[in-house]
């Protein structure tokens, strides 16, 4: 299974709101090669770490490609860049209109040579509650590539406070 999270907290000038900026990244995947073959229902979820910042609009897709890895990571920042995101100067966990983060990809594990090399599973995604709910939604029996956790596991070990909440009727 290949999961993308999917998440933004700003309008965008074209698309309007950020849940409809996050489908029409879906709606483009399949131009970069990226087939969406499932998703999770939209989630709302506060600014992480806790900021004066929006709120953020979060799911996760579940894809298919034929595109390895760092491929498909760069198919993801072509979409991001397309919808308007300029990567270089942004202050990280800035307020953004899009992100798409490769969280797994066939539970492979990648560990970065260098700053910036792509690293799998997803170093913070067991720390993220709008990663985790709509995970545990899509993939109920989905494992942690290096911990070997549960994600209902994960889902128990976070904290109570500031969890992501679903979007009623978003699917």
């Amino acid at each position: 299974m290949i999961l993308v999270a999917l998440g933004g907290n700003l309008p965008h000038p074209r698309w309007g709101d950020p849940r409809r900026t996050l489908e029409e990244s879906l709606r483009q995947l399949p131009a970069k090669g990226v087939e969406v073959v499932a998703r999770s229902r939209w989630y709302t979820s506060p600014p992480d770490p806790p900021s004066a910042q929006g709120w953020y609009t979060n799911g996760l897709a579940a894809v298919q490609t034929t595109l390895p890895p760092r491929g498909l990571l760069a198919a993801l920042l072509a979409v991001e860049e397309g919808l308007g995101r300029k990567r270089e100067g942004e202050a990280r966990n800035a307020a953004r209109t899009i992100d798409l983060d490769l969280i797994d990809y066939q539970g492979l594990v990648l560990r970065p040579h260098r700053a910036g090399d792509l690293e799998l599973p997803h170093p913070r995604m067991h720390l993220r509650s709008f990663v985790l709910l709509p995970l545990a939604e899509l993939a109920p029996e989905w494992q942690h590539p290096v911990s070997h956790k549960h994600v209902r596991d994960l889902i128990a070990e976070l904290p109570a406070t500031g969890r992501a909440e679903p979007i009623p009727n978003s699917v």
